[in-house]
């Protein structure tokens, strides 16, 4: 009898302790954590948002792709090393590789990911026990490296989440991440969910989709002539950019060499990096027109006001010479851009005045962000307003000496031909919500730098620099086309190396309403350091095709 009190008193005290540990951990460690130990929070990943061009063309698309995972402590034991020789037969991993990945002490291991659905049906097959696949995402790029530097790519972050690198992925990368939903359910301590328990389902949402302003036609149009271009010219590297002037948008950037975002993880950073938003130069002499606007504008000169181009200028110890060392005596305004004089520019950065000319460079944006909505933009060099000597003011009327981003020039151009307004470049045209809103992105005027008729004069100077200038290119007959030719030297440790220039030509068609404006640069071009000879017919060939695609007809 003693016995069986003591075996009860036993039983009562271990079941006693068993209810104080179960209150302990239920009521008060929940209490104090704020937390309920067997609720079990799990992310529901939102679909990323795609991309498609202005004419509805994909750019970016989403894959369904699959991980292979394994539940070791379900596989039988006796069959493992014949199961993972089969699956070895479809994944080509080796034998070792794959065995070293299974750990028979854990519930779940995960063996590969990425896997497109033959594979998965070829494992499938198999029938192996405690063999699963979880469905994933996976970007995809259907015209591979065509659009790489503006869009950009998806990847990693420590913690494993995609996340949106350089370009449009990066800069856009919350609107097309979306938000994750949630997941809370209660679970047993086998992990099996409790049917009378918590279980709570917050909706995320997917990202959204992106039109752009690029228009992925004119995007291969460029690329293919790039290509080609700095093959004929031995370039080093070489951009591309085209933008409506009237309303900021762009309509390609096109950089070689690039990279593919598909396989962005063969590529080292500096294929990332977009050079039209990221890279300074000195512009050279497509920044003279800018200079003159600014002059026409202010009304220091006037279009038909002559200059003696007599000879070099000396400035202290410098001397400034044209780029021929020719001198033509007296010049017209628009001969002294015909002509590209150096000299000349010179003497119209003086009639201007420094403080000026400092001035409409502020009011051209030159030295600060366009506000471009793409991932990695710089803004330019432009030094203090009290660092400025006469030599520089001097040389910054023919590009030298300043530096700028490709953007910036773009930007502080179309103002020029567009009416006289600057106007901030985007890339997206349209967002749209999952369930379906749209949200139109306009155009977006940031202020006006010129007058419309100023606008209208640089224009026509413009032309006649076409026309008249010291090249002769195949201008498409009957058409009116605008432009500058540029060839600026590369600073290298403290000087400028002549056989080494970034070759350079602007312009935009048609010159009454531009459609389209157009930078070509090519650096370190061998068959010619000057871009009347390489930049400028590399452009006319893009204009060419450009004016058949719009559909523009001769004036």
């Amino acid at each position: 009898m003693k016995k069986l009190q003591l075996v009860f008193a036993v039983f009562s005290l271990s079941l006693f302790f068993v209810v104080i540990r179960l209150f302990y951990i239920q009521v008060i460690a929940a209490e104090k954590h704020g937390t309920n130990l067997y609720l079990q929070t799990q992310r529901i990943i939102p679909a990323r948002g795609e991309i498609y061009d202005r004419t509805g063309e994909p750019l970016v698309l989403n894959q369904t792709r699959f991980q292979l995972f394994a539940e070791p402590k379900k596989m039988e034991k006796e069959s493992l090393s014949d199961d993972l020789s089969k699956l070895d037969e479809i994944l080509k991993l080796g034998e070792s590789t794959l065995e070293a990945k299974f750990d028979m002490n854990k519930q779940w291991v995960a063996i590969q990911s990425d896997l497109d659905e033959e594979i998965k049906k070829k494992i499938e097959d198999l029938k192996l026990v405690g063999i699963g696949f979880d469905e994933m995402g996976r970007r995809f790029y259907p015209e591979s490296s065509l659009s790489a530097h503006l869009l950009g790519f998806v990847g990693k972050t420590d913690s494993g989440d995609d996340i949106g690198y350089f370009g449009i992925e990066g800069f856009y990368d919350r609107d097309l991440a979306g938000l994750p939903g949630i997941v809370k359910s209660e679970r047993d301590v086998l992990g099996k969910p409790i049917l009378l328990g918590t279980q709570d389902k917050l909706k995320g949402e997917n990202g959204r989709t992106l039109t752009l302003t690029i228009d992925k036609n004119v995007t291969r149009i460029a690329k293919q002539k790039l290509m080609a271009g700095i093959e004929r010219y031995g370039a080093k590297s070489g951009c591309i950019t085209i933008a409506n002037p009237m309303t900021g948008e762009i309509l390609t950037i096109s950089c070689l060499p690039d990279f593919d975002p598909d396989k962005y993880g063969e590529f080292s950073e500096e294929y990332f990096r977009n050079p039209v938003i990221s890279d300074s130069f000195e512009p050279g002499s497509i920044f003279k027109p800018i200079v003159m606007g600014a002059a026409l504008n202010e009304k220091a000169v006037k279009i038909d006001d002559k200059y003696n181009e007599a000879g070099p200028i000396q400035l202290g110890k410098y001397y400034i010479r044209t780029w021929d060392d020719k001198y033509l005596g007296q010049i017209s305004m628009s001969e002294i851009l015909q002509k590209s004089s150096n000299v000349g520019m010179v003497y119209v950065g003086s009639k201007l005045g420094d403080k000026k000319l400092l001035s409409y460079f502020k009011k051209f944006g030159l030295g600060e962000k366009t506000g471009i909505d793409l991932q990695g933009e710089v803004g330019g060099v432009l030094r203090p307003d009290k660092d400025w000597r006469e030599i520089d003011y001097a040389t910054a009327t023919f590009g030298q000496g300043i530096a700028m981003t490709r953007i910036q020039i773009l930007t502080a151009f179309s103002a020029l031909i567009n009416g006289g307004t600057l106007m901030q470049p985007h890339t997206v045209k349209k967002m749209t919500t999952a369930d379906g809103k749209s949200e139109e992105i306009p155009p977006l005027p940031v202020r006006q730098v010129i007058s419309a008729k100023t606008s209208r004069l640089i224009k026509q100077m413009l032309m006649e620099t076409v026309k008249h200038g010291e090249a002769k290119w195949k201008v498409p007959k009957g058409y009116k086309i605008g432009g500058k030719t540029g060839t600026a030297q590369i600073p290298i440790e403290g000087h400028y190396d002549p056989s080494k220039t970034i070759a350079s030509y602007i312009g935009f068609a048609p010159v009454d309403n531009p459609k389209f404006i157009a930078l070509v640069t090519l650096t370190e071009p061998t068959s010619s350091p000057w871009g009347s000879e390489t930049a400028a017919p590399l452009f006319f060939e893009v204009a060419r095709e450009l004016l058949v695609y719009y559909n523009i007809a001769p004036q």
